[in-house]
Order: structure tokens, then C-alpha cells, then sequence
């Protein structure tokens, strides 16, 4: 087998648990994930001459990610539902309580279908992947004013929505 081809291979075998869980968070709904990561690695593909000696496939790929999924919402404005399940990770070493965890996720869900695609987005970006405002901003292609109102508006509609959550996005307030 072709060594380019097998390192390829390798790379979406390692990266696509966690390339599926950040589409999710961005999508909101399982099968719209898997669909934009097997585009974003199929433009990978095309790319993984020059990637693969890089090592910037990962991020390649995430940004491909994330710039398709803001032409789809160009293209199309339909009303969102996420009826599947946030995908779990593995590892880590206590056992957390299950009944609140569920109860977390279940509440964490219903909140972010309140809020818009481009919000989810910026949420996903600054929060899940710990990006700067400006990384956020030229990933998805926007200002940095953009980034900065939506993550705004989007945390003020978490708080008025699901206040239970209180803990989980005080990190949004002004520590970055």
C-alpha cells in the first residue's frame, strides 16, 4: 500500500471522534455531522500531498469544516432539531455521577437548539475548541466584532434559556 495513502488512512482513523464531536456541536444533529466530516476529509484527501509533510492536516481539516458549514447555512435556512446524542468521549479516570450528567447534556442540548447556527458556531469555536476571537473570526470567515456579538447574544440567550447552566458558561463572561 501506498505509505501517503496508509498515513491518510491513519489520520482518519485517530482524528474523526473528535472531528465528529466538534461537527456535532456545530450542527446540532448526528447525521449533518457525519456528512460535513466526510466532506471536510474528502478535500483533505485531495489536499493530503502537501498536508501530510505540514502536520497541519488536523487543522486543515477543521477549517474546511467549519467554512463549509457556514456556506450551508448561506444556502439554506431550515429549522433545526437535534435529536441525536452528543457523541462521548473517552478516558478520564473518575466515575461522574450519570443521572446529573445525563440531566446536563439533556438541558445542555435544549438550550443550544435556542440558539441561531452562527451562535452554536462561535460557542463551539471560543468554548469547545478554546479559540481566540480572531482564530473564531477567520475560521468562520467573519469580523471579529461578529464573532464578539454572537458570542454575546448567544451566551445571554443560554442564561435566559437554561440558568441552570450557570457553571458551564461563566468561563464566557470577561476572563478572555
Amino acid at each position: 500500500m501506498d505509505p501517503v495513502l496508509s498515513e491518510f488512512e491513519a489520520f482518519v482513523r485517530t482524528r474523526t471522534p473528535a472531528l465528529l464531536r466538534s461537527a456535532y456541536l456545530l450542527t446540532g444533529d448526528q447525521h449533518l455531522a457525519e456528512d460535513l466530516v466526510q466532506s471536510a476529509l474528502a478535500r483533505t484527501h485531495r489536499s493530503w500531498d502537501r498536508l501530510h509533510h505540514s502536520g497541519n492536516a488536523e487543522a486543515y481539516t477543521r477549517k474546511v469544516m467549519y467554512h463549509l458549514q457556514v456556506s450551508w447555512w448561506r444556502r439554506r435556512r431550515v429549522a433545526e432539531s437535534m435529536p441525536g446524542d452528543l457523541p462521548e468521549t473517552s478516558g478520564g479516570d473518575s466515575a461522574p455521577d450519570h443521572a446529573q450528567q445525563t440531566a446536563l447534556r439533556v438541558t445542555l442540548r435544549n438550550a443550544l437548539t435556542k440558539l441561531s447556527a452562527k451562535q452554536r458556531a462561535v460557542l463551539v469555536l471560543r468554548f469547545f475548541e478554546d479559540r481566540t476571537e480572531s482564530e473564531a473570526a477567520d475560521l468562520l470567515g467573519v469580523t471579529v466584532g461578529t464573532v464578539k456579538s454572537q458570542t454575546s447574544k448567544a451566551l445571554a440567550k443560554l442564561r435566559s434559556v437554561a440558568p441552570e447552566l450557570a457553571e458551564l458558561y461563566v468561563l464566557g463572561g470577561s476572563t478572555r
